[in-house]
């Protein structure tokens, strides 16, 4: 049983808050499922790592967010990941209160990195292939500088916790930490709004607005462009899969998560179940295993050094090299789209 000294504000989620919010075996499960997550979340991060590091055919500067992204959901499986296999393993939060903070913090850190780092993506594409400020050619420094950005964006919204604004406390069945979305004060409320609207709401509106803004170019480009065989348009169905993909994605992810948090914040009387309250933490989490397939594995640059190392030399057999080209934004950009 879970340690009373670190009880979750209990009386959220259960009329009786000496309860143990779950059974062993329902703790026992939630072990397995994030090790299914978690397990491959490392690999195929790692792997994505690994290989840029081996082939410098992969350090280009469009590549450079994508092992960005690895590096942080490396992060955040390694941490909140392997701490909620343990921790569910024994059915309560063994680190006690600094290592809750330390755990919520670095976790936080590491997933709104991450998050920012789709929006990069969205953003970085859609100005290599829509050229809103011309003939700009996208070189290291300024790749370079929205990791930078990512990582000191999430770092000054996840410190303020350490320092009195807001606070990292237990989250749904208590064995992970994240920020208190349970704590009525109003010095966390305010927190809590704040790191909504720009961790969240802000990064979702650049991703809506540069993948809107770089598919209206490629309808465009296909209406106008007489390429043979339609390869123009084969790569904007192509591309456009991909960007709703992307964008489901991101949603299914943490749309769920930051749902929940404002009607916990909106609602701080509200009675939810345990299971309920971790879904949406859960799904969030899962996307450190299911980024580096979308962002990276579908990548052919990517896919082909990286399936080949995780199949220890095997060669898959090799696709159609000029329909492949179609399919990616990158091969777009090099048509010198611009916009209209």
């Amino acid at each position: 049983m879970q340690p009373p000294a670190l009880l979750p504000n209990a009386s959220f989620y259960m009329d009786s808050p000496e309860e143990p919010p779950l059974s062993q075996a329902g703790f026992i499960g939630l072990s397995v499922i994030m090790a299914f997550f978690t397990i491959p979340a490392i690999v195929l991060n790692g792997t994505v790592i690994i290989v840029s590091l081996m082939h410098k055919q992969l350090r280009q500067p469009l590549n450079y967010a994508l092992v960005n992204m690895a590096a942080a959901d490396l992060g955040t499986a390694m941490t909140g990941g392997v701490l909620s296999v343990v921790n569910n393993a024994q059915g309560y939060f063994s680190l006690g209160r600094t290592g809750c903070v330390m755990e919520g913090f670095t976790v936080s850190l590491c997933g709104i990195t991450s998050l920012c780092t789709v929006a990069l993506i969205a953003v970085e594409r859609m100005f290599v292939v829509c050229k809103p400020l011309g003939q700009v050619t996208f070189q290291k420094k300024h790749a370079v500088g929205g990791i930078v950005l990512s990582w000191l964006w999430s770092l000054a919204w996840n410190l303020p916790p350490l320092f009195g604004w807001g606070r990292y406390d237990l989250e749904g069945v208590g064995t992970s930490c994240a920020p208190d979305w349970h704590n009525t004060d109003p010095n966390n409320v305010s927190y809590l709004v704040a790191y909504f609207a720009v961790c969240f709401a802000f990064p979702l509106t650049l991703i809506l607005v540069s993948y809107a803004k770089l598919l209206w170019t490629l309808h465009q480009v296909s209406k106008m462009a007489c390429v043979e065989g339609g390869a123009v348009a084969k790569g904007e169905m192509k591309v456009a899969s991909m960007v709703i993909l992307m964008v489901l994605s991101f949603l299914a992810a943490w749309l769920p998560y930051a749902g929940l948090a404002m009607f916990v914040v909106c609602r701080p009387d509200a009675k939810i179940h345990p299971l309920v309250g971790m879904l949406p933490v859960y799904l969030a989490k899962s996307s450190t295993a299911y980024n580096p397939i979308i962002y990276i594995l579908l990548n052919k640059q990517f896919r082909k050094y990286a399936v080949p190392f995780l199949l220890c030399g095997k060669e898959l057999v090799e696709e159609d090299e000029a329909s492949e080209a179609t399919t990616t934004v990158e091969a777009m950009s090099t048509n010198k789209v611009a916009p209209s």
